[in-house]
């Protein structure tokens, strides 16, 4: 079995007398508490020729090692998919995932997936995710189109997912919203969690976890506004739940807003159209944007045309950090 390198790590003053397995969650280089666990289990975090248990608690100045093994090849069904990729090497692979694509197989949508083209194009995905998800990194939502990136191995997988945590990944998104913004640009906070009633939906409640949206005004179209969203953080459909927190639900969103607009729309209007990050392997900043689908610049033309406002080219406006 290969074995990729492996990942050093050396422990602070501020970080003594910190449980191992909480350790290397802490600072950002495993994407769970449950996964450290796996690999300790394992014997793959070593200080030297020693093998550590969960239990032991990190001293300054610690030299640590993790073992990072390939994954199997995944038992799911590979399929002759059509797939826009933006990008790829040997490491990782960015695509415009297009509306109506499931990311990865669960109940309901054993096939069709994103992972299941995937595999068809590269079998050669980490395992991090676990058998239903190699190589899945983050994800949109079925009818959210947009730039996404998958990982190759689970060195580039935890290296990616340690960037998500940290909140060093770039993801602006494209949103066509009902009514007017109150201000041009503006920041929501409002903690999203599972809804009290309907536990399929998310909710901007009391006990949510805490959540932060950045957004801009593109253009004001009539009854409609075309903005861009920053994700701070990632909670589960975060730009729907804080639009319609707000009171501007995403058009066409059959959840959270009203499913039927004057025009046509497979889906909410929103469009994942930049995502940027360090590369895992050799540190460049990369950034990637992903052409929006036809039916949303269908539906900008749309109300461009009947209402007016806006530009016959999006321009994004990148925030600043």
């Amino acid at each position: 079995m290969n074995v990729v390198p492996l990942l050093r790590l050396t422990v602070s003053p501020e970080e003594e007398g910190t449980r191992i397995d909480i350790y290397l969650v802490k600072v950002g280089k495993l994407p769970s508490r449950a996964f450290a666990q796996k690999l300790l289990k394992r014997e793959k975090v070593k200080i030297g020729p020693v093998a550590l248990k969960p239990s032991y608690l990190v001293r300054a100045g610690d030299e640590i090692q993790i073992e990072l093994e390939e994954a199997k090849p995944p038992t799911l069904e590979a399929e002759d998919l059509p797939l826009s990729i933006l990008y790829e090497d040997t490491d990782l692979i960015v695509v415009n995932k297009p509306r109506g694509m499931v990311v990865h197989p669960a109940a309901g949508n054993p096939r069709g997936t994103l992972v299941n083209a995937l595999l068809k194009h590269c079998r050669d995905l980490s395992g991090i995710g676990g058998v239903l998800r190699p190589g899945i990194v983050h994800r949109l939502d079925k009818d959210t189109s947009g730039a996404l990136v998958v990982a190759k191995n689970d060195y580039t997988h935890l290296a990616l997912s340690a960037q998500l945590k940290k909140r060093e990944m770039f993801r602006v998104y494209i949103a066509l919203v009902h009514g007017s913004l109150p201000a041009l640009e503006g920041e929501i906070n409002a903690p999203i969690g599972r809804h009290p009633v309907h536990r399929k939906k998310m909710a901007v409640v009391p006990k949510g976890r805490p959540a932060t949206t950045r957004y801009r005004v593109l253009a004001e179209l009539g009854p409609y506004t075309l903005v861009q969203a920053k994700l701070v953080t990632g909670r589960t459909h975060q730009i729907r739940v804080h639009f319609q927190y707000l009171g501007r639900p995403v058009a066409g969103d059959p959840v959270y807003g009203r499913a039927k607009e004057p025009f046509a729309l497979d889906g909410q209007a929103l469009h994942a159209a930049l995502l940027g990050f360090k590369h895992p392997r050799t540190g460049e900043e990369m950034r990637f944007t992903a052409p929006l689908p036809p039916d949303l610049k269908a539906a900008i033309t749309y109300c461009q045309e009947r209402w007016g406002g806006g530009k016959s080219e999006i321009i994004l406006d990148p925030f600043p950090d």
